[in-house]
């Protein structure tokens, strides 16, 4: 994972009470849910152009490192993202979850999914397009 500092998109979280388990934290099964919220926000701020009745990915691959426990107390918890790699039909994005306490980021997990670009009409896989390519790369640098 990169430092957190390259992270350029960050989407606050409003942490549930059914987001915990039985020990009191956040479940890991949750952390999924919380990358698929920011991601449909950061598509959406990187690729302006960017139409969910048009233009699909499906998820290939999700990997998650769980770091330390979320509690329901966690103060400024965020979801930040960033695009590591983009590929000739996939791009991987990258996200770390944090929160702060007495002024110190803690990192509760990070990790990866990688979207695989698909055409609903033909139900095949597709290149990533010029002008998505583009605006990713734009937007991370």
């Amino acid at each position: 994972m990169q430092n957190i500092e390259c992270f350029k998109f960050n989407l606050p979280l409003q942490l549930r009470w059914n987001d915990m388990d039985a020990l009191g934290h956040v479940n890991n099964a949750v952390f999924v849910t919380y990358f698929e919220v920011a991601r449909g926000h950061y598509m959406l701020k990187a690729c302006p152009g960017w139409d969910w009745h048009k233009h699909m990915f499906l998820i290939g691959n999700i990997n998650i490192d769980l770091r330390k426990e979320m509690l329901l107390s966690a103060e400024d918890a965020q979801v930040l993202m960033r695009t590591s790699k983009i590929g000739t039909k996939s791009f991987v994005l990258e996200y770390a979850i944090i929160s702060k306490k007495n002024n110190e980021i803690i990192v509760h997990a990070t990790g990866t999914t990688t979207q695989i670009m698909y055409d609903m009409k033909t139900r095949k896989t597709i290149e990533v397009a010029d002008w998505v390519r583009q605006a990713l790369n734009n937007y991370e640098n």
